[in-house]
Order: structure tokens, then sequence, then C-alpha cells
């Protein structure tokens, strides 16, 4: 199957996308004047309603591992930033903002439609329906962990459909800011970091390092939130013995990553990334990956990736190739959907943003569904006419 080189493409094309340690629990601080009010007359963007019937928190935390320095800035030592988003008591807490001003000015300073469509204060006002500060759901067990990953140059928040989505079918979602690889992402402090990563992998093309760190960020991740003095406050409700883990673009080969460096992620889902460095020759174990992408149709014809093809034999447990006829690189983000609402649809993806996001989430939601859970997916058997859109490459 030929398809471009994900990433590169994601962060060179225009318009492609709107494209022991330390531990703190914060929320994201504000720069001054970092308002987030709706300019008057403008469109409200809002994110689709969540699909399960649990209600959603979320907090921020900030992790520092002390004992590894940053792949990109070596004087310092690795920082992540995490929203942590589980299941609520209904009608506590406050709305959870989207971003801040700081990230979506960064964001929307050289990308496409959206940039032109929307200010920044607009994309950071957009209506999310997770809220903070909101009182734990428990009494009724614990709950599987889903590790998300955005794609390079994105900031977490890109994924915030899919968090809350996969929180309110009753899983606790961790979504990621590798320090460094986003247009910008606000740290503790005021500080701003934008892209250091870029300067350096750009050049050479030596994305195998973003996936690699990534790697060693989720194993830091989960020491910190599963050990026995765990970071966050709500870790009870985390489900040690099922984790899986998400991501688009470079995030999703970083999933694979993970998997082979840490037996701990027992299930992984690439949604239209390409693996920048090869999958073990032994396999991932026999844990289950699922490869979700986007239409090859929509592709250059003069640009082949083998990487998913290359991998596939290497993946020795449950597997499945799935595309999506329509949908484009940015289709697995929240970007369509606010696209289509400030009334610039994205040109590289034919689809709604609507029915780009009630895809990404019912597959994945029913992957990690069988292999955390236990519970059927009847979506995962084959085709159906229900998703017409969706074409069963290799199973």
């Amino acid at each position: 199957m030929k398809k471009i080189i994900r990433t590169l493409a994601a962060a060179t094309a225009a318009g492609l996308l709107l494209a022991g340690g330390q531990a703190t629990a914060l929320a994201a601080p504000a720069a001054p004047g970092d308002r987030t009010e709706t300019p008057a007359g403008a469109v409200r963007l809002e994110l689709p309603r969540p699909t399960g019937p649990l209600a959603v928190g979320r907090d921020t935390l900030h992790l520092v591992d002390g004992g590894r320095k940053d792949p990109w800035v070596p004087t310092a030592d690795r920082e992540l930033m995490v929203s942590l988003y589980y299941p609520a008591v209904p009608g506590t807490g406050r709305p959870a903002p989207y971003a801040t001003l700081a990230e979506t000015r960064a964001l929307l300073t050289d990308r496409g439609e959206l940039g032109r469509h929307a200010t920044p204060e607009q994309v950071a006002a957009v209506r999310t329906h997770s809220r903070e500060g909101a009182l734990p759901r428990v009494g009724t067990g614990r709950y599987p962990l889903v590790v998300l990953s955005p794609g390079f140059t994105l900031p977490r928040s890109s994924l915030t459909v899919l968090a809350e989505d996969l929180t309110s079918r009753g899983y606790v979602v961790a979504a990621l800011d590798h320090a460094y690889e986003s247009d910008g992402t606000t740290f503790p402090g005021g500080r701003v970091l934008g892209c250091k990563a870029c300067e350096q992998v750009f050049p050479d093309r030596s994305l195998n390092r973003v996936s690699d760190a990534r790697a060693r960020d989720v194993t830091f991740l989960l020491d910190r939130l599963t050990g026995d003095r765990p970071a966050w406050r709500h870790s009870r409700l985390i489900d040690t013995r099922h984790i899986g883990m998400a991501g688009h673009s470079i995030g999703g080969a970083s999933a694979a990553a993970a998997m082979a460096a840490d037996p701990r992620v027992a299930a992984g889902v690439n949604m239209d990334g390409t693996f920048f460095a090869p999958l073990p020759e032994t396999g991932l174990g026999g844990r289950p990956f699922l490869l979700l992408g986007g239409d090859p149709a929509l592709l250059p014809p003069d640009l082949e990736d083998t990487s998913w093809a290359d991998a596939w034999p290497r993946m020795d447990g449950w597997k499945r190739w799935l595309t999506v006829t329509g949908m484009g690189h940015p289709g697995f983000t929240d970007w369509p959907v606010l696209n289509d609402q400030a009334g610039s649809p994205h040109p590289e993806t034919p689809l709604s943003g609507t029915r780009s996001q009630q895809i990404t989430r019912a597959y994945t939601g029913e992957f990690f569904d069988r292999h955390l859970k236990g519970l059927p997916a009847p979506r995962l058997d084959g085709p159906t006419a229900a998703d017409p859109e969706v074409v069963f490459q290799r199973s």
C-alpha cells in the first residue's frame, strides 16, 4: 500500500493539520493576558459529546524525570505534561479548558484552513465535555488505562475527542505532551516549549529518535502512575493489569515502540503513522495491535511508505489493518470537527469531521474493549454495512 511518510508531511505541508522523577499536579498555567473568550459574533466551537454513559473528569500533571536528560535539550531533565481523564461523578467540578491561549497561538501560526477561519482565542475556548476537579467515580472497580500520544508538532489537546470518549466508556486516559516536540506546549512557570526536536530530526530524517524517546516516556509515566508512591492523586482508579496505548502519526508508531520496550503495555493502536524504526524481529510478545489508516487514494502516487507492510509479519498477536475511505491524515484528530464548525472543511479530508470521529472513536474503543476488557467487538470481525468507509486491508 502506498502512503506518504505521514509525520514528515504533517510538519511541512501547508494546511495538513490545524495536523525517580518528581511530579506536580496542577492546572496548566495561563500566561498574562491568556484570555479565552469567544470573539463577538464568532462561531462557538464545540467537541462532539462522548458516546459512553460516564461523566468525564480531568486533571493535569507535570512530570519530571530526574534520571534522564531530554533528548533534544541535553542540559534539561525530560519533562512531560499529562492530561489525565477519569470516570467522574456527574455534575461535579468545573468545565475543563481545551488548551492555553499560548498553545493555540503557536499551533495556528503556520497551520492551514482553521487558522484562516478561527482565532487562537476561539480555539482556546473550544467547549470540552470534561470537568476539572470532578469527584472520581469509585466503588465500581478499577478502570483500564489508555495512554495517548499525539502526532509530531501537535499538542495532546489534538486527541481530546478520543480521550473523552474512551473515558466515558470506562477508561482512565493519559494524554501526553512530550517536551520540545510540539509547536508549543505550556509548562509550569508560564514556559511555552516549542519544537526543538524539529530542528534536529528533519534535516537527517531521524524520526526514529522521536518514537524511541516516547517509548521511554511511557515507561516513566507508568512507573509514576502505578508505582508505590504514585504521582497522581486518583491513581487508585487504574487497573494496572490492563494498559493500552494509541497514538496519531508518530504517536502511533510510538505505541508499538512502547510495547516493544515495556511488557506492561498490553495492546496498541497506530492511527496513520509511519514506523520510522522497525518492529523487533521477535515481535510484540503475542500482544494485539491495530493499524487504522487513512485513505490510500488521497495520497500522492510518487510517495511510498512500506513500513506497515514491513511491520505486518512481525505483529505476532491479534492484528487488523484497516483504512478509511475519504479520511486524510488529520481525520483521526479533533481538527476536522473544528474545521467543519468554522466553515472551512479540510481539503485533505473529504470525509466530514463528524463521520471521521465516529469511526475513530468506534474502532479504537472496540479494540480496547476487546483486548483490555474482554468485551465483544463486532466491528473488528469484518466489514459491516454500517461503516462502508472502513476497508479491511488485512486481518
